[in-house]
C-alpha cells in the first residue's frame, strides 16, 4: 500500500466516524471522494474534496463539514496539520517521519517500488500496436504508435497485468498484391532486365531489391514471362515474409518485440468472419438492407444494393455498416470485426493503438466489440497523431532509397533508441509531435530527454564520490529539511502515477512525471550552487551528507524504474 492509498483509508476512516455519529448518512460514504497532491505544494502534502463530495447528502455547509472532518483527521498521529481551504477542501500536511519512512521503503523495494500486485485475471490484456501494412520498412509514421503501444504494454505489466503484445498483419488485401508485383519487377531486374522507371502504382523503394535477388536465386528465370496467376501467390507469400523480417528488425532497434503476429489471411481462411456474422445475426444485429445514398451530390449511376449490414447505429454510430461488398467479398470492417472477436475470446481487455487515419473507423469497431462480447470485454482505442520531422527548424527531406519516407532505422541510428523512445512520449498521443534532430540531442533544460538523464547522471556522480566516504548507516533522515522532504514526497508519487496511468491507458504520464521529478531535483541541486551548505556532499557533516545521499539514491531509483517502464536506459554519465 503506497502513501496515497494509505491516507485514502485514513480519510475514509474519518468519514466513517461521522457516519457512525449520524452526521453523514451511510449511503453518502460512497460519494466520489478524491485524495491528491495540491496544485500548490505550499498548501500541504495532500488535499481531499471529502467535504464537498459529502455536504449535500449530509445537508451541511461544505466548510462546516470540512471543519468536522479536519478535526478528526488532525488527531491521526501521521498528520501534522489538517486545514480547511476555499469552499471546503481539506489540506493535509504529513509528519516528516512519513516521508523519511518512504525514502527507506523506496530503497528497500528497489526496482519493485510502485509495482502493482498481480491482477487476478484469467486472461491477459491484449495491446495491439504498430500493425503497419507489410509492404516496406518501418518509417517515422509508424514510430510513435510503436513506442506508445510498447510503453503501454510495459506499464500494464508493471501495474500487475498479464499482457500480450500483438501485431495484426494485413496480408490479404490489394496492397500485398501490389507488393508481389513490385517484387516481381525487382526479380526481373535481378535476372538482368533493365526495368527502367518504376511504374506508377508499384512500390519504388530500393528495399525490395534484396527480395528480388532472393526470388531470382530461388526460382531462376521460371516466372519472368509467366502469367501473373502463376507467380502472384508464391511471390506474395515470400515478399510478405521478407517485409515482416524487415519490420521485426526495425522494431528491434527500438527494443520492441511482439508476443504474437496475427494474420488477416488466417482470419479469412479460418472462416472467422462467417462465424462472427452468424453470431450477430442470431442476435438480430446483422440484417440485409441497403445503405443510404452518398452525402452530397448523388452519382447518376448510384443504385441501392442489398448488403448484409451490422446495426452499429444501435451503439452510437452514424449509419449501419456493411460487412460484405456487393461482390460478396468481405469488407475490411467485416474481417476486422472477426479479428477483434478472436482477440476478445483470449483477452480480459483490449487496447488498440491506431494512427490518426483510423479515426473515422473507431465508432464502428467499438460497436462491433461491444456487440460481439455483449459488453463484457473492456475496449479502448488510443489515437496517435503524426510526427513531423525537422532539422534545425527546417522540415526533413524524404528518402529516395526508402521510397519517399524517412525510415525509423535512420532516425534511431542517428540519435539513439533512448532519445527516440522518450521523445515519442513527451506529448499526449492525440497531439501532433514535432521531432527536431538538433533539439532532441542538445544539452539544455528545454530538452526533456536530456534534463531527466542529467538528473540521474548527477546523482550517479554523487554516489560515486560518496562511496569513498565513511558515511553513517542508517542515515539520519531526520536531518532532511522541508524542501528535501518535498522531493521525497514527489518520488513517493510514483506508485500513484503507475496506477492512474495504467487505468487511463496513458504511458505519456510517466514522461510528464519524470520531467517534474527531474526539475525538482535540479532545483534542490541548485541551492548548493548558491550556498555550499546545501550541497549533497557536505565535507564537515557526514551525517547530513548520508541523509542527502540516501534521498538522492531514492530519487535515482524512481527515475531509473520509470525510465525502464518507458523502455529507456538511465544515463550514468553524460558525454
Amino acid at each position: 500500500m503506497d502513501v496515497f492509498q494509505r491516507f485514502e483509508n485514513v480519510v475514509a476512516e474519518a468519514v466513517a466516524t461521522l457516519v457512525a455519529d449520524g452526521t453523514i448518512p451511510p449511503d453518502a460514504a460512497n460519494a466520489a471522494v478524491v485524495l491528491e497532491p495540491p496544485r500548490d505544494p505550499a498548501h500541504g502534502d495532500l488535499a481531499t474534496n471529502a467535504a464537498l463530495a459529502l455536504a449535500k447528502a449530509a445537508k451541511m455547509n461544505p466548510r462546516e463539514l470540512a471543519t468536522r472532518i479536519a478535526m478528526t483527521l488532525a488527531r491521526h498521529p501521521d498528520i501534522a496539520t489538517a486545514e480547511v481551504a476555499g469552499p471546503g477542501f481539506i489540506n493535509l500536511r504529513l509528519q516528516p517521519t512519513v516521508w523519511q519512512a518512504e525514502i527507506t521503503r523506496i530503497l528497500a523495494e528497489g526496482a519493485d517500488y510502485g509495482r502493482g500486485d498481480a491482477a487476478q485475471e484469467a486472461l491477459p490484456v491484449n495491446v495491439e500496436y504498430v500493425s503497419a501494412n507489410p509492404t516496406g520498412p518501418m518509417h517515422m509514421g509508424h514510430c510513435r504508435g510503436a513506442v506508445v503501444g510498447d510503453a503501454l504494454a510495459s506499464l500494464l505489466a508493471f501495474a500487475g497485468h498479464q499482457v500480450v503484445r500483438e501485431y495484426y498483419v494485413n496480408d490479404a488485401g490489394g496492397q500485398v498484391d501490389v507488393l508481389a508485383r513490385s517484387a516481381h519487377l525487382r526479380y526481373r531486374e535481378a535476372l538482368g532486365e533493365d526495368i527502367g522507371e518504376i511504374p506508377e502504382g508499384l512500390y519504388p523503394g530500393d528495399y525490395l531489391k534484396p527480395v528480388g535477388k532472393a526470388l531470382a536465386a530461388e526460382f531462376g528465370p521460371r516466372f519472368v514471362g509467366a502469367p501473373e496467376a502463376d507467380w502472384l501467390g508464391p511471390f506474395r507469400e515470400r515478399a510478405v515474409a521478407a517485409m515482416l523480417d524487415m519490420i521485426r528488425a526495425d522494431l528491434a532497434l527500438l527494443g520492441i518485440v511482439h508476443d504474437r503476429f496475427s494474420s488477416e489471411a488466417a482470419v479469412l481462411a479460418e472462416g472467422a468472419p462467417q462465424a462472427a456474422e452468424a453470431t450477430l445475426r442470431s442476435r438480430g444485429l446483422i440484417y440485409d438492407g441497403t445503405l443510404p445514398p452518398p452525402k452530397g451530390e448523388t452519382p447518376e449511376d448510384w443504385e441501392p444494393v442489398e448488403l448484409p449490414l451490422f446495426r452499429s447505429t444501435a451503439y452510437g454510430d452514424d449509419i449501419d455498416r456493411p460487412i460484405r461488398k456487393s461482390s460478396g467479398e468481405w469488407t475490411y470492417f467485416g474481417v476486422d470485426m472477426a479479428y477483434h472477436a478472436d482477440k476478445a475470446r483470449r483477452s480480459s481487455a483490449l487496447v488498440n493503438i491506431w494512427g490518426a487515419d483510423h479515426t473515422g473507423t473507431m465508432k464502428r469497431i467499438e460497436a462491433a466489440v461491444e456487440a460481439l462480447t455483449e459488453g463484457q470485454t473492456p475496449f479502448a482505442i488510443k489515437i496517435v497523431q503524426m510526427v513531423r520531422l525537422f532539422r534545425g527548424g527546417e522540415p526533413v527531406k524524404m528518402s529516395k532509397r526508402a521510397g519517399n519516407f524517412v525510415t525509423l532505422a535512420d532516425v534511431v541510428n542517428e540519435v539513439g533508441r533512448d532519445v527516440v523512445r522518450f521523445m515519442m512520449l513527451t506529448k499526449r498521443p492525440e497531439a501532433m509531435l514535432d521531432f527536431d534532430f538538433a533539439h532532441v540531442v542538445e544539452q539544455s533544460r528545454d530538452n526533456p530527454v536530456f534534463y531527466v538523464h542529467y538528473a540521474h547522471a548527477r546523482i550517479s556522480s554523487v554516489l560515486r564520490k560518496a562511496a569513498v566516504l565513511n558515511l553513517p548507516a542508517p542515515a539520519p533522515l531526520e536531518r532532511l529539511d522541508a524542501e528535501e522532504l518535498a522531493l521525497a514526497g514527489l518520488a513517493a508519487q510514483w506508485p500513484r502515477v503507475v496506477r492512474q496511468a495504467a487505468a487511463a491507458r496513458e504511458p505519456h504520464r510517466i514522461a510528464f512525471y519524470l520531467a517534474d521529478l527531474a526539475s525538482a531535483f535540479h532545483t534542490l541541486w541548485n541551492r548548493g550552487n548558491d550556498d555550499p551548505a546545501y550541497r549533497l556532499l557536505v565535507e564537515n557533516d557526514l551525517p547530513l551528507t548520508a541523509a542527502r545521499v540516501t534521498l538522492a539514491q531514492a530519487v535515482a531509483q524512481v527515475i531509473r524504474t520509470a525510465l525502464g517502464v518507458m523502455g529507456v536506459t538511465a544515463a550514468e554519465e553524460l558525454r
